[in-house]
């Protein structure tokens, strides 16, 4: 028998919430992303204890996408059984996101950027959490193939029909962003929020993308802060049975070069320094930059998850200890999302 969840009386207390742009909703600084450990080949239980805990330490956020897993669609299936048994009672108090984009299921309709495809795609994604509306629908990568009239038209339409109270982009170049963001605004749904990656060792939004949210007055929230699970302590002395790069999937062993390790050991030893582990300034660091909204982190366990929120507990960088993590801060070659970044849709 289940035990009945109550969440903690004090959950608000420890977590600083941030404006998402020139909306009026805030984000808590660090949200949790539901793309790994939450699926059906997975423990529900030990998913559930994640969530609730995550919510009795203030993270009010939580990010799905329509093919998390594995299996695709699991994670929301999972999400949905913790929301119907844990979290109900607490709908109004979290914000829920989803995305499409990226393979969901066989045929030219299960893929892209098409009004099809999208609207479809958040239909099953709200049966599959039993959800009347998420709070954030995405465009999860841009679609070279469909006009981004499209894309943000849907986009646009699944806000009017109340399916979606915000809508956001996710892994778009900095031009292609001010593009989306235009049309969104002709249709009279602003751009919430983006979602890029962002991490020590995968900076490219710096270019010129967070300058472009600041200017329309778009959030941000950044994903895969610890690139990966690299931005931690399990791959200093080889990688463990256990670790993602060891299971293949999107974290491929050959990005773990000595280099990029070298790397990753001078940061420990500036973490350790500052007393905190790895993952924790990796975190801190990602929200030093007050255009980062929220910084997305996904958890395999309760204690992992408990360590990285343990990184609100020493937020602030010196000068001198920004200038010797940016000696190491460095690309190295981790950015796989870059091909949705690099890609245009048709004029």
């Amino acid at each position: 028998m289940q035990s009945l969840y109550r969440a903690a009386d004090d959950r608000y207390e420890a977590m600083p919430y941030r404006r998402c742009g020139r909306s009026g909703l805030d984000l808590p600084a660090i949200s949790l992303g539901l793309w790994h450990n939450f699926g059906g080949a997975d423990v529900f239980e030990t998913g559930r204890a994640i969530l609730r805990r995550a919510f009795d330490r203030g993270v009010t956020h939580f990010d799905l996408a329509n093919n998390y897993g594995p299996p695709y669609g699991s994670a929301e299936e999972n999400f949905g059984r913790v929301m119907a048994g844990d979290f109900k009672p607490y709908r109004d108090e979290m914000i829920i996101s989803t995305k499409a984009g990226y393979d969901m299921w066989p045929g030219p309709y299960g893929i892209g950027g098409s009004r099809k495809y999208l609207i479809a795609s958040l239909d099953q994604s709200l049966r599959r959490m039993g959800l009347d509306y998420v709070d954030i629908f995405y465009s999860h990568r841009v679609d070279p193939t469909t006009p981004l009239e499209e894309t943000m038209g849907a986009l646009a339409q699944v806000v009017r029909q109340g399916k979606a109270l915000y809508v956001g982009i996710s892994s778009y170049s900095a031009d292609m962003t001010a593009k989306a963001a235009a049309l969104l605004k002709e249709m009279g749904t602003p751009c919430l929020i983006h979602q890029p990656s962002y991490s020590m060792l995968n900076r490219w939004i710096e270019g010129s993308l967070l300058e472009t949210l600041e200017g329309r007055g778009i959030g941000c929230i950044a994903f895969s802060p610890l690139a990966q699970g690299l931005l931690s302590k399990k791959y200093l002395n080889g990688v463990p049975a256990d670790a993602r790069a060891a299971k293949g999937g999107s974290f491929k062993e050959d990005l773990l070069t000595r280099e990029a390790l070298d790397h990753v050991r001078a940061l420990n030893a500036i973490a350790e320094r500052r007393g905190q582990t790895l993952a924790q300034m990796a975190i801190a660091w990602v929200l030093r930059d007050p255009r980062v909204t929220s910084a997305l982190i996904g958890a395999r366990t309760v204690a992992q998850l408990d360590d990285s929120l343990d990184a609100l507990k020493n937020l602030p960088f010196t000068d001198a200890e920004l200038a010797e993590i940016d000696a190491h801060a460095v690309d190295t070659g981790l950015n796989i999302w870059q091909r949705s970044s690099d890609a245009s849709t048709p004029e």
